[in-house]
């Protein structure tokens, strides 16, 4: 359980589309309501049933232009030909309440996060079990078409070459319940490492390598 008197996190979760990070984001905040889901900006159009104001704050390419320029964004990029950024009030509020606040990005917004709050952000990758399981999976979920799926896939390669690159943490999403392990685990160490718990932080690393049988080498970067 996060200690909700311990240093603010910024915990950022990236992955090619379909990887299934924001499920792991979703069961995260379901355990932990003292944490805090950063809602991004967009230029895109809604999917299925998101809300504006809880999945994304849906806004037009000239308002995304009046944030950009206002610096009201603590991260923006460009994404399959549309706009995401993190509002700046998000991450300031997160860390003055000591919150664990939660991100879904993509590898260029997390890359911004962790050089402007390089002690405060864990970046972590998640990955499919293979891109055959991320094809399958982006077809079941059938929001995008075929023209979309194409390209997503084409993406994936680089946003998983970019992710293994920079980001400090990769769980592989092949059984859901030991990937939300393993990101429970990296948040109880983060949040024991900026607390100065040096001891606590390496045991729960350790609990986890152990349980889980990951190979620290490739989990923990």
């Amino acid at each position: 359980m996060v200690d909700p008197s311990s240093p603010g996190l910024l915990l950022v979760l990236s992955a090619p589309s379909g990887a299934g990070k924001t499920t792991l984001a979703r069961l995260f905040l379901a355990g932990h309501p003292e944490a805090r889901f950063s809602v991004s900006a967009t230029t895109r159009a809604p999917r299925g049933a998101e809300r504006d104001g809880v999945d994304y704050h849906f806004v037009t390419r000239d308002r995304f232009a009046e944030l950009v320029a206002a610096d009201a964004l603590a991260e923006w990029a460009e994404v399959h030909g549309q706009r995401y950024g993190t509002l700046r009030d998000t991450v300031e509020e997160s860390l003055a309440a000591g919150r664990v606040a939660v991100f879904d990005i993509d590898v260029q917004g997390g890359a911004q996060v962790k050089a402007r709050w390089p002690g405060q952000a864990a970046t972590v990758f998640v990955l499919p079990p293979s891109l055959e399981e991320l094809e399958r999976r982006l077809r079941t979920r059938s929001t995008d078409p075929d023209a979309a799926i194409a390209r997503r896939l084409g993406a994936a390669r680089s946003e998983i070459e970019r992710g293994l690159a920079q980001y400090e943490y990769v769980i592989v999403n092949d059984e859901l319940a030991a990937a939300q392990r393993q990101l429970e685990a990296i948040v109880a160490h983060e949040r024991a490492r900026l607390a100065g718990r040096r001891d606590e932080a390496a045991s729960a690393l350790a609990e986890a390598v152990r349980r889980e049988r990951v190979d620290p080498r490739r989990w923990l970067r």
